[in-house]
């Protein structure tokens, strides 16, 4: 008798589970508060980390030719393509990945201080003006966050790219990113790391705050007059990603195209004894000259123009994913 008081028990619980899970939840879930402070900004960074090393990485060969042509015009006259070419039948296949390494690893730290810099200080300056203020002269707010951000990613990018630099002009100059780096700093100290950074400064501080700008313009004109942002999906928001940032990569190539002319220069050899920065700089720009200046400008803006847009898109989408979607917007929306 009490074995089966206890099999009817058993059959009654098995019942009950089975009623109870198969019940609607009467408790709604608890939602995800926004993200904010280092959660927010080190997802910011991280993300911009990953869209510079990638896009800039990817596309090394690209920048090996267009510093071929800038250093050396009179022997790489015949284009990109023909710079390709030559680059191939003159060293080897393998020679279009000189100065990967550099590359990735300085454009992952500057990309991080890049993107997650300039959402930082658009926050800043927003807390500081107010949000209408803000959204009111968001131009101006869009280039100084940039023009900041920006200075602090070019003092880890410096370094890196000044090893790079060398590494593409003088092939045999060393293996790879880690002996040209301990080369350059045991021979030449570490100031020589920021001999570039004057003309650094000139070319990305221009280049990042017309970047920026552009690309928050430009999406914010699709937003307003062709895209409710509200229900765009996932593939539209990528779509206006790409577009825009191929308008910015255009606008800040030509804008910044002579100083990194110069900055491949000042990078290739070393300057004269206490000969200063300023005063290479201006022997450079009076050798160059304007047109000189503009030397392997269609290589660059097909560079800068594919990898701005594939960083703003790559960027949004791993903001997307990791939900890093807790900064303030300033920009017009459609009404």
């Amino acid at each position: 008798m009490s074995g089966t008081v206890q099999q009817a028990g058993a059959k009654l619980d098995e019942l009950k589970t089975k009623v109870e899970a198969a019940a609607p939840s009467s408790v709604a879930p608890t939602p995800q508060p926004a993200l904010s402070g280092v959660a927010l900004y080190s997802r910011f960074a991280f993300a911009g980390a990953v869209c510079c090393s990638l896009t800039h990485g990817g596309l090394t060969p690209v920048d090996v030719v267009k510093t071929r042509i800038q250093l050396d015009p009179v022997t790489y006259n015949r284009g990109m393509i023909g710079g390709f070419r030559q680059v191939i039948a003159n060293e080897g296949a393998g020679a279009l990945l000189t100065g990967a390494g550099p590359t990735f690893a300085g454009y992952f730290l500057q990309g991080a201080f890049k993107f997650g810099g300039y959402e930082f200080f658009k926050q800043r300056s927003i807390s500081l003006l107010g949000y209408d203020t803000a959204a009111n002269n968001r131009t101006a707010v869009y280039l100084a966050s940039a023009a900041c951000a920006e200075f602090f990613a070019d003092i880890a990018l410096c370094p890196l790219e000044a090893t790079r630099i060398r590494l593409v002009s003088e092939p045999t100059f060393a293996n790879g990113l880690v002996s040209g780096f301990s080369k350059i700093a045991k021979t030449e100290g570490i100031g020589a790391f920021y001999s570039g950074f004057g003309p650094i400064l000139f070319k990305q501080v221009p280049y990042t705050m017309a970047k920026f700008v552009v690309y928050e313009k430009v999406a914010e004109s699709i937003y307003k007059n062709f895209v409710d942002k509200s229900t765009a999906s996932n593939a539209m928001n990528t779509t206006v990603n790409l577009g825009s940032g191929l308008m910015a990569g255009f606008a800040a190539a030509i804008i910044s195209q002579p100083a990194d002319t110069m900055l491949s220069k000042i990078n290739k050899t070393k300057g004269l004894p206490g000969e200063g920065t300023m005063s290479r700089l201006t022997k450079i720009a009076q050798e160059l000259g304007l047109r000189g200046s503009f030397a392997g400008l269609p290589a660059r803006l097909f560079m800068v123009g594919t990898l701005t847009a594939g960083q703003f898109a790559i960027y949004g989408d791993i903001k997307r994913v990791l939900g890093a979607t807790g900064g303030v917007e300033i920009a017009a929306s459609k009404k």
